[in-house]
């Protein structure tokens, strides 16, 4: 075979007996040219981000070595890994070793196997040449003092898929059109965000003393704590009108008695964008920040937090529960996508931009839901509204159709069919007003204007059980959609009965479960036989282009919903799912974590086609060509689909499919 580009010296011929290679993997040979290595090296991570002395350390300790098409690598019989391998021309596949499936592939400028050599253990896979390879090796000794003396090698080598979204997300984000601004990402603890020592005063305090500070200080809000400076309450300008000066309170009254006591405290520690969210809730705009003993240490706003160029989150949810009109809720869908997206050039993560896009939208809803039922008038049985599919596991992305449903309790003397027909209507004009806020009518009419949606408590047990029992597969394809469901709007506590009741009953049923398993395997990451990225073939309409809903994020959320079932977990959301399995260690933490990062690259992705579509006038998909993608891009995107592939795997073993 030919050398690769650049390497300089004679190869070794190919291995042709496999024997032969176990006993001697490489034939001695003149060592490569460094500056050609050099250059190669420049070209990939993690090797182009280390130091130029450790980059030239590895370069000379680098051996170059061919195999042949078809030749083994190494193999789980080969004993503990002893060497690193870089693939400088032609590609490597990996593939199980009790079945030879599974293929995934390596190509020019990736490792292997990296797992196996930290761990002192065997490869779990067999490593093939698909075709004839130059690969370079590393023996495991240099290999270990090369973790310790370079960072980003070390780095790299423990969290590889971790430090490659890193690169993709950097490169993604300069694409993003970002406003100016001076607020940090939303991962930053809320403690670094206090700009000014704190001005308040005690409770006891006469308000003439607390109006003079507010003057003197130029501010329009006062915190007020005990002796302690634990905070009590706050004292705002509008407390002022509405409290002092037109019931004509006494200036020499103490503050406690007309403070709102409403007051809102995060520790120093917590993050950013939980106090968000915790605003977006409440609709305020300052929120305390306490010490570990619940102390006063300053005040951050959402001008701290946002530095948008048309309104931010706050201001945009309290625009939302102030919305007189479906209409008025209608304007504010574009602000709500633009704030979404500038919140992405920010760097804020795509589980955080899931929690805030729910949570805006769970608003819109629950105010639709008050309008209609004060147009509507008394009278009206009480319900729980439910959300199911990627608004019940809070993973709403800017495009999504509606799927709801009611959940009801009987009141003494009723049926079940009196209660839902005076429900019905109520329940069609809540979905007519989510359709003119952009929220598409269900085309599988999964809503709660389906009198099949509309359902008491124990019609709903009956539903489900009837699903578990007889696991038809639309019974099957139902389960996906409407087990992860959660309360919106209404009494939580029928609801949080039904997901306990729930989960018990798939957790006692493992023959369900394993129907779940098997369904889910029907859907497979977009990886051809090699390992390469799977395009459509254009007979659905989107040629050359990979579902990055339907064959990226899917196999993340059927796989997660099957191991919260069968370990006892309630959590709806898939990423809660993972971690809380994890907890029971019925996965590793390991796995966990890089399932998480693969899936949430791969929604990242649809977050961004979703803004380019909209930009550009289009109908929002979830369509993707690759090749609009850079290499580094691409790369992560093959490596979150292996992960796919990894969790469909971990299925497939437990239910022995």
């Amino acid at each position: 075979m030919n050398p690769a580009s650049g390497i300089q010296g004679e190869v070794s011929p190919a291995f042709r007996d496999p024997a032969e290679k176990r006993v001697q993997k490489t034939v001695p040979q003149k060592a490569p040219t460094l500056l050609p290595v050099l250059e190669f090296l420049a070209q990939h991570a993690p090797f182009s981000q280390m130091a130029p002395e450790h980059r030239e350390l590895l370069a000379k300790q680098l051996k170059p070595a061919t195999f042949s098409r078809g030749e083994v690598i190494t193999e789980p019989g080969d004993g503990p890994a002893s060497r690193l391998y870089i693939i400088r021309q032609g590609r490597v596949r990996g593939e199980s070793a009790q079945s030879g499936d599974e293929a995934w592939e390596l190509v020019a400028g990736e490792a292997f196997p990296i797992g196996a050599l930290l761990a002192n253990r065997p490869v779990h896979t067999i490593h093939r040449a698909v075709d004839d390879t130059l690969v370079f090796e590393l023996e495991g000794e240099d290999f270990r003092s090369l973790l310790q003396k370079s960072p980003p090698f070390h780095d790299f080598c423990t969290r590889r898929l971790a430090n490659l979204l890193d690169d993709a997300l950097r490169s993604l984000q300069l694409r993003t059109p970002a406003p100016g601004s001076e607020a940090g990402p939303l991962n930053t603890p809320v403690g670094e965000l206090v700009r000014r020592a704190p001005v308040s005063c005690e409770a006891d305090d006469p308000l003439e003393r607390v109006l003079d500070a507010l003057n003197r200080e130029r501010i329009g809000s006062m915190v007020i704590t005990d002796r302690e400076r634990r905070p009590l309450g706050i004292f705002t300008l509008h407390d002022l009108l509405a409290r002092v000066v037109l019931p004509k309170i006494s200036l020499g009254n103490p503050v406690r008695e007309v403070m709102s006591r409403d007051v809102l405290s995060l520790n120093a520690d917590a993050l950013a964008h939980q106090a968000a969210l915790l605003m977006t809730r409440r609709g305020v705009g300052h929120l305390c920040v306490v010490d570990v003993d619940g102390r006063l240490t300053g005040v951050v706003s959402e001008r701290d937090l946002f530095a948008l160029q048309r309104i931010g989150l706050v201001g945009l949810s309290q625009a939302i529960a102030g919305a007189d009109s479906v209409d008025a809720l209608a304007d504010l869908v574009d602000d709500m996508r633009r704030l979404v997206m500038q919140m992405l050039a920010q760097g804020v993560s795509v589980d955080q931009l899931n929690q805030i896009v729910t949570e805006l939208n769970d608003g819109l809803t629950r105010r639709i839901i008050d309008l209609v039922l004060a147009e509507q008038g008394p009278g009206c049985p009480p319900f729980t509204w439910l959300s199911f599919g990627s608004e019940g596991r809070y993973e709403q992305t800017l495009k999504t159709d509606q799927d709801n449903g009611i959940l009801f309790e009987l009141p003494d003397g009723a049926t079940s069919g009196e209660v839902r027909e005076a429900l019905l209507p109520v329940a069609r004009r809540i979905n007519d007003a989510l359709a003119r806020c952009g929220f598409p009518l269900c085309p599988g009419n999964v809503m709660a204007s389906n009198p099949d949606c509309c359902l008491s408590t124990r019609e709903w047990q009956d539903r489900f059980e009837r699903w578990i029992d007889h696991g038809t597969p639309e019974h099957l394809l139902n389960a996906t959609i409407y087990f992860d469901f959660r309360p919106l709007y209404g009494d939580p506590a029928p609801a949080a009965a039904l997901r306990e009741w729930l989960t018990a009953r798939v957790q006692e049923n493992s023959r369900f479960r394993r129907q779940m398993a098997a369904n889910a395997l029907r859907i497979r990451p977009a990886l051809g036989l090699f390992g390469d990225l799977k395009v459509s073939s254009g007979h659905d309409g989107h040629p050359h282009t990979i579902d990055l809903k339907l064959q990226g994020v899917t196999p993340f959320v059927d796989g997660a919903r099957i191991l919260a079932f069968a370990n006892g977990v309630t959590a709806t959301n898939t990423i809660a799912r993972l971690r809380d399995v994890a907890r029971t260690r019925a996965i590793r933490q390991a796995d966990a974590d890089t399932w998480i990062e693969a899936y949430q690259y791969i929604q990242l992705l649809r977050m961004r086609a979703h803004h380019e579509q909209a930009e550009r006038g289009e109908d929002l998909g979830n369509h993707l060509d690759p090749d609009t993608l850079n290499a580094v891009n691409q790369r992560v995107l093959k490596e979150s689909f292996r992960q796919a592939r990894r969790l469909q795997s971990r299925l497939a073993l437990d239910y022995q499919l």
